[in-house]
């Protein structure tokens, strides 16, 4: 996680000046334009992008050796956008999430921005919530199925 060094000053001040804001930017195939939220009270343009206000829970990727970094989001239900989405969206399979953090005063300057994968998405009647990562592409089996003792044991 990289903040720029005024981002840095403002984390680290015991009592800012004005305090960063949460912006989050979910885009999908299926979405015909990203959905924005800004963790504030108050709609916030960025780089001539429109944040709504909504509230949010979002706990940042955690720097684990030898871990993927993963980071947990909730956002209030509010309104059908997102109820809608995931009902014609699989469920958000394939979405990813934007983090970034701004200064009301300059909100065209990220001081903070990272892109993860959104997966385990649910939904209540209060919130909807998922976890945050990278795809560990990796680990992912190269064929749909594999021969071995478990799917074809008359083989072996």
């Amino acid at each position: 996680m990289t903040y720029t060094n005024q981002g840095r000053r403002v984390l680290n001040a015991t009592s800012a000046d004005e305090p960063l804001l949460e912006l989050i930017e979910i885009t999908h195939p299926d979405l015909a334009a990203p959905a924005r939220f800004v963790n504030d009270t108050v709609e916030i343009t960025s780089n001539g992008a429109l944040f709504n206000a909504t509230s949010f829970r979002l706990t940042r990727p955690d720097d684990v050796d030898q871990q993927t970094p993963t980071a947990r989001l909730s956002v209030d239900n509010v309104g059908r956008e997102l109820t809608q989405w995931l009902e014609v969206s699989n469920g958000g399979k394939g979405a990813r999430c934007r983090i970034l953090a701004v200064l009301r005063s300059d909100p065209d300057v990220h001081q903070f921005d990272m892109t993860l994968d959104l997966s385990g998405i649910s939904i209540n009647n209060m919130e909807v919530s998922s976890t945050l990562g990278f795809q560990n592409t990796l680990m992912q089996p190269a064929v749909a199925v594999r021969y071995d003792t478990i799917t074809a044991p008359g083989m072996f």
